[in-house]
């Protein structure tokens, strides 16, 4: 009888230790939001899908991040705005929607700021893209890190030959100064639209062209009603990754230094993702009769170098000559 009662005392103490040690993993896992603009499938996508994989695994699950893509959650300015604000934890956009809260980041819409991949990489690297991703605290936003853009260019539902065809089309350009300034520039009418709204612009006529990278143009499938694109590679933006500062401030140090460690590993995957796919998505375009020309890119440079120029983007000054002396 004795032995019976202290079996059964020590299957209950099991079950309550079992429980609560469940419970309090349960209470462990706290499940973060990361807004993204484009598919699951998109190679900037599988970056961010990499973070919340790396992140779970260093954080040893305490923390779980839910991707939500194809623009769920909202615009890149929305989701900018709802990350400063701490109601989403993390999002991947452009550089550009970052100007809106942070001037100086523009420099990196500059046209023609880089030079190739390499250099765009040699500076994100360096101590000017740490200074850029530091500097995000003053829009209440932490700077984790880069992912690869690849080179932007124009595409159309007219043709596109040369520096001229452009000129009279309305193009969508992205709700930031520089595209703006610099499509006015080409003697078009820039057209600022979500990314998410790009493809019905372009069907309806409300815009005939658009700008993007090969990835965007097909993925998003505005090669489907945009089929004439010019290789001008006017712009390389960066895209970011950021944090909402108040739920950056949350974390112990040992989770912030996780994160940051997540973020290293998910840029150099994101990268080999990216260069896998970007001429495959240009190839999978010319299969479905799409026209590609090359562009005289001096003669691009040229008709853009006034933006330099102009008062409003002084304040890149200093930052583009460290940009053009990185070697």
């Amino acid at each position: 009888m004795k032995r019976s009662r202290i079996g059964l005392l020590l299957l209950i103490g099991l079950i309550v230790i079992a429980t609560c040690s469940s419970a309090n993993l349960m209470a462990a896992a706290k499940v973060l939001k990361l807004a993204e603009v484009h598919p699951a499938d998109y190679p900037t996508a599988k970056g961010d899908s990499k973070f919340a994989e790396l992140v779970e695994k260093y954080t040893n699950g305490r923390y779980k991040i839910q991707c939500y893509f194809n623009s769920q959650l909202g615009s890149e300015n929305d989701v900018v705005e709802q990350t400063k604000l701490g109601v989403i934890e993390f999002t991947r956009v452009s550089t550009a929607p970052v100007v809106t809260v942070y001037p100086e980041i523009g420099v990196f819409t500059m046209p023609f700021i880089f030079t190739s991949q390499e250099h765009m990489w040699k500076v994100l690297n360096g101590s000017i893209g740490q200074h850029f991703l530091d500097a995000c605290e003053k829009a209440n936003l932490v700077g984790l890190g880069y992912f690869e853009p690849g080179s932007r260019h124009f595409y159309a539902n007219k043709p596109l030959n040369n520096l001229a065809s452009l000129k009279g089309l309305k193009i969508r350009v992205q709700p930031s100064p520089v595209p703006v300034s610099m499509v006015k520039l080409l003697g078009a009418t820039p057209t600022p639209i979500a990314y998410g709204e790009v493809y019905s612009a372009l069907q309806t006529g409300v815009v005939d062209g658009a700008e993007n990278n090969y990835p965007s143009w097909v993925s998003a499938n505005h090669y489907e009603v945009a089929k004439y694109l010019i290789q001008d590679g006017h712009q390389r933006q960066p895209e970011i990754l950021v944090a909402s500062k108040k739920f950056w401030n949350s974390l112990s140090k040992a989770d912030q230094a996780a994160v940051k460690r997540a973020m290293k590993e998910a840029t150099e995957y994101q990268i080999k993702e990216w260069n896998a796919f970007e001429f495959e998505a240009l190839e999978r375009a010319k299969a479905k009769g799409c026209i590609v020309k090359e562009a005289n890119i001096a003669e691009f440079q040229a008709a853009m170098a006034p933006l330099y120029d102009m008062p409003e983007y002084k304040i890149y000054k200093d930052w583009i000559k460290k940009i053009k002396n990185t070697k």
